[in-house]
């Protein structure tokens, strides 16, 4: 007995040795090099940033890996100051701005990583001032909206704005506001109020682009200001003049192209150092006529129209 089961343990080793080495033999050194070179060749670009831009973003991002196996691109939003925060520690290949980086965030990317950001012009954004439908408005002035906005400001009630406002019973206007760590908040503050004086407080602040025209849609008493690539159905665009007695200009394509429409920016990407390899390529599509196009329609204004 002893004997049979040796030799009955014996045989069984002896078969799981030839059949391990079968599992072996049958994933060569060919198929395992294939799968690590096709792993090392995969890149993926991590891309942050504007809430301006994150929805364009997002759809450069789907086109160009739709069509580049190779590549995948994550995409988030959270604001400018976001983007170039995570850019500035490295974490990020592309930063998304609505608004242009400053020399101090430059240098700090630099000290953190070696490597100087690079900046490219994708597009070109107005900043629409959105309103309720109901509200008998059709026009307003940057020294009005600076007023409306800006620290110890007059205009407080849509009675001040010469209107009768039936369907807001308080007539008190609900400023509509983006966060502060937000390129389109720095650049809408900048055009009112220039650099000796800041938005009072007060104001509703949302993190996204979107929520603004979302938030002024269902509030009749509100005004707020987002990427004109936003408006829907449920908000009205005003015509805006740079004082009372210039002319009024709609946030148009063909206004922005003409430099007439008076609150219009570029929308800028910024990589970490000098783009290589497939961050190069991406970017460099981004700029091409196929990835304008995107732009365009998406509401915002591209960069061959210019």
């Amino acid at each position: 007995m002893r004997m049979n089961s040796r030799f009955s343990y014996l045989i069984i080793k002896i078969i799981l040795v030839l059949a391990y080495g079968f599992v072996i033999s049958s994933c060569s050194p060919k198929d395992s090099e294939s799968v690590a070179s096709k792993a090392a060749s995969h890149v993926t670009i991590k891309n942050k940033g504007s809430d301006t831009i994150v929805n364009l973003a997002q759809a450069w991002a789907e086109m160009y890996t739709g069509v580049t196996s190779s590549v995948s691109v994550e995409v988030s939003g959270g604001g400018s100051g976001t983007g170039v925060a995570a850019l500035i520690n490295g974490t990020v290949d592309i930063a998304n701005c609505s608004r242009q980086i400053k020399p101090k965030e430059l240098e700090q990317a630099a000290q953190n990583t070696g490597k100087v950001p690079q900046e490219f012009i994708v597009g070109y954004d107005a900043l629409a001032v959105y309103v309720h439908p109901d509200v008998p408005l059709d026009k307003i002035t940057i020294p009005q909206l600076a007023e409306i906005y800006g620290e110890n400001g007059t205009i407080t009630q849509w009675r001040h704005l010469g209107i009768k406002h039936s369907s807001c019973p308080s007539d008190k206007i609900i400023r509509i506001s983006r966060q502060s760590n937000s390129g389109t908040y720095f650049y809408f503050r900048e055009a009112l109020l220039g650099t000796d004086r800041d938005f009072r407080i007060g104001s509703l602040d949302l993190h996204g682009s979107k929520d603004v025209v979302e938030v002024i849609g269902r509030t009749p008493c509100a005004i707020g200001y987002s990427g004109m690539g936003y408006a829907t159905s449920h908000v009205k665009m005003l015509e805006v003049a740079t004082t009372a007695d210039a002319p009024y200009y709609a946030p148009t394509l063909k206004n922005v192209l003409a430099k007439t429409y008076p609150i219009a920016r570029p929308l800028y990407m910024y990589s970490l150092g000098e783009p290589t390899g497939a961050i190069k390529a991406y970017l460099d599509w981004i700029l091409s006529a196929e990835g304008q196009k995107i732009v365009e329609k998406l509401g915002f204004v591209p960069l061959e129209s210019n």
